[in-house]
């Protein structure tokens, strides 16, 4: 049987992911409380935001710039950055 979690992100109890996808507390609290659903979201804006802004992932602030728009996309429900062409479509 899958393993449940109450997503933040979704608000409703949707199947978990099968293990943390980063080490430590940000991993931890990933795992306990995102389902697969919202991290397979996560990662297409995530896809979306390293192509259009050319982010390098050896970057030191590329990956800063990746990891708070992830806690924002995740938690918060905070607006997350986008690049241009995609406001525009609003």
């Amino acid at each position: 049987m899958s393993r449940m979690v109450n997503c933040v992100k979704m608000g409703e109890e949707l199947e978990g992911l099968d293990f943390p996808p980063f080490p430590g507390e940000l991993g931890k609290k990933i795992f306990e409380n995102i389902s697969k659903e919202a991290w397979k979201q996560w990662l297409t804006h995530q896809t979306i935001l390293i192509n259009e802004y050319r982010l390098s992932s050896l970057d030191p602030k590329a990956q800063s710039f990746l990891k708070e728009e992830m806690q924002k996309f995740l938690f918060t429900g905070e607006d997350v950055d986008m690049p241009e062409e995609f406001n525009a479509a609003e």
